[in-house]
């Protein structure tokens, strides 16, 4: 299984994940077939890349590191928490739990994680998928950093429910993606005011969950909102999910801006210890991701084109890269892949879609 972009697609390329909606309803299964209308669908729901399967990539294993089937339960059950507040119901918290403490068991059981999944998000899933991609990088922090499983909860909650408060927002706001304007912006840093307002009142869920959704958008320096707090004055807690929700919007598409590749994103990322967040939680952190994900296509120093095929996880920055290399008849196509931490003069140039 390999990443393409939606420009690249043909017709008859296969499937390799399934699609889904925000209330986890099937949009397109794994293992379909492609067509012309498909591949257009795909473009005007807003997606740019997705998973195929073909001869090339067909022993690639491109793994997320929680079930597909808990990844759908916690997006619906949020849908479920987004369609209640917009009408002024409450939502079942202890539901929530249940889908939480799913996704803390996978990544619990897991004993070396490594994140390189690429999101397939549509225009109306994106805060969906958001929010649930932010509250497993969460976990992965919290799970690195020590914590046991009651804050693992907490913590997992407060991720999940982070983006709560734009559910107040006008949806225009939400699926812009050139960059705010000063109005635009100061109305999109009410979402984390609305998301405190919204949780605190919810018995059944950790306080300070509610207080991840006042604080994530907080910054060591203060440059933060919506209190401008400093350094501690920042709980643990919105600090590990405000990592997660900075990276996790670096690389993919929102409300205000447009996605960066992965190695981009960890050199911003880096760039930001001690300014915006505590420098041992950004290195931490990133010890976990796929600064290459398996399955991108890359250029390399030598203008070879390959596939990442593998990670070396004590070196994310020299992944293994399968390149195909034709014979002089052309008649026949063979790969050769190179170990970047071997093969030492050649670097990747840049991810390709």
């Amino acid at each position: 299984m390999r990443q393409l972009s939606i420009n690249r697609l043909k017709e008859g390329d296969i499937l390799g994940r399934t699609i889904y909606a925000n209330d986890g309803r099937v949009l397109l299964g794994k293992g379909m077939a492609l067509t012309k209308s498909y591949i257009d669908r795909l473009k005007t729901l807003g997606i740019n890349i997705l998973y195929i399967d073909d001869e090339v990539s067909k022993d690639i294993i491109v793994e997320d590191i929680i079930s597909e089937e808990h990844r759908r339960e916690a997006m619906a059950s949020l849908d479920n928490a987004v369609q209640a507040v917009k009408v002024g119901k409450d939502f079942d918290g202890f539901n929530v739990k249940r889908n939480i403490d799913n996704i803390i068991q996978d990544i619990l059981f897991q004993k070396d994680i490594f994140i390189g999944l690429t999101d397939m998000r549509t225009y109306d899933n994106q805060i969906f998928a958001h929010s649930v991609n932010v509250c497993v990088l969460s976990i992965v922090l919290g799970k690195a950093l020590g914590l046991d499983r009651e804050n693992l909860e907490g913590l997992a909650i407060g991720a999940l429910f982070h983006d709560i408060g734009t559910v107040k927002l006008p949806k225009k706001l939400l699926s812009k993606r050139e960059p705010f304007t000063p109005k635009e912006a100061a109305l999109y840093q009410t979402h984390t005011n609305h998301g405190f307002d919204i949780l605190r009142t919810k018995r059944e869920l950790n306080l300070l969950s509610a207080h991840i959704a006042f604080q994530h958008h907080e910054r060591l320096n203060g440059n933060g909102y919506p209190r401008k707090l400093e350094g501690d004055a920042i709980h643990q807690w919105a600090q590990i999910v405000g990592i997660a929700n900075f990276y996790d919007n670096l690389v993919n598409d929102g409300p205000g801006h447009t996605r960066i590749p992965p190695y981009e994103a960890c050199e911003i990322l880096m760039g930001s210890a001690e300014k915006f967040f505590p420098k041992d939680l950004v290195i931490t952190f990133l010890k976990h991701i796929a600064a290459y994900p398996t399955g991108c296509t890359v250029k390399l120093s030598t203008g070879e084109t390959g596939i990442v095929v593998e990670q070396n996880k004590s070196l994310p920055m020299r992944p293994i890269i399968r390149v195909l290399v034709a014979d002089q008849t052309l008649s026949r196509v063979q790969a050769k892949e190179y170990n970047l931490v071997e093969e030492r003069t050649l670097f990747i140039e840049s991810i390709l879609e």
